[in-house]
């Protein structure tokens, strides 16, 4: 029972990871219907403006403290955003009444741009980098279980995210806003709604989830690099997809359970080796079986 609990905490922690990834992912899906491949590069610039903003952060406030942590996430979130709003206004938008394909290879070439001019000596390098410790880590022991601080501050984080996009989307003019351009974007423009604004909006809001989610993630991983963000996109993509693309608690969902099965199948011997082809076969069935996802629904469309 208790590695069984204890496989379900590290699950749970690497899930919320996915989760903050995927919504981005279901984010620009709900509004423009495609997906943006260049999300997961955003995740990686993240976890770099962090790295870079830390030295500087603790040489004012402090070696590992919380409100320094707290001001590299947000200057990080805020410097994301602010890159994925000119990705959408460069790549994207002169494109928006193009064919879905036009869109889809774009963005793609947009991902690629950004991994190998990163790799490039002179802007990032294509070495691997220790990422440096924000938060004070220790393990705390209870009853058999090993729980990690910054397992629970991956966990509180991911909470308080959610809750804040939630409250944005359902609570605030802006979300109503989204909702009526993800829902037809058309009609929201004859009452009134700044389409381009609702939209870079989106954008901005979901790379800076995907800077936050990058930082959690480099806290876990051994080192960041210019191609780190690509196994955790594909997953979150995949998370998206098995929870519902186009659906926030979908997404949210999607990604807990396919980190619970990517853990808890890293646990059993013989499977373990397979641990990466499993969000591969979960796509598959779920594409073929139910491809709307757990939490989404079937559209049909008129022609």
């Amino acid at each position: 029972m208790s590695q069984l609990l204890q496989q379900t905490i590290n699950g749970l922690a690497l899930g919320s990871i996915y989760a903050l990834i995927a919504l981005g992912y279901t984010m620009v899906y709900g509004v423009l219907r495609f997906i943006n491949f260049a999300h997961s590069d955003v995740l990686m610039l993240g976890a770099f403006a962090a790295y870079f903003l830390t030295p500087r952060v603790e040489a004012l406030l402090g070696p590992q403290s919380i409100p320094g942590a707290i001001l590299v996430v947000v200057a990080s979130a805020v410097i994301c955003a602010g890159i994925g709003m000119l990705i959408e206004l460069l790549a994207y938008r002169p494109l928006r009444n193009r064919p879905k394909l036009t869109v889809l290879i774009t963005a793609i070439g947009v991902s690629l741009l950004i991994e190998y001019t990163c790799q490039h000596r002179h802007v990032l390098g294509a070495e691997t980098r220790r990422f440096p410790t924000l938060f004070p880590s220790s393990d705390f022991h209870w009853q058999g279980l090993t729980i990690n601080s910054n397992d629970i501050v991956v966990l509180s984080v991911t909470l308080f995210l959610l809750a804040g996009l939630w409250f944005v989307v359902q609570r605030t003019k802006t979300g109503t806003a989204m909702r009526a351009v993800a829902f037809n974007h058309h009609a929201a423009a004859l009452m009134g709604i700044n389409i381009n604004r609702v939209i870079s909006f989106t954008f901005g809001l979901g790379s800076a989830l995907a800077a936050v989610a990058g930082i959690l993630y480099a806290l876990k991983a051994p080192g960041i690099e210019p191609l780190m963000g690509v196994q955790p996109g594909i997953r979150a993509f995949i998370a998206a997809v098995l929870g519902g693309i186009g659906n926030l608690p979908g997404a949210a969902l999607g990604g807990l359970v396919l980190g619970a099965l990517e853990t808890f199948a890293g646990g059993i011997p013989g499977v373990s080796n397979y641990r990466d082809g499993i969000a591969f076969a979960i796509l598959i069935l779920i594409l073929m079986f139910r491809p709307a996802g757990l939490l989404g629904k079937l559209q049909p469309e008129k022609v």
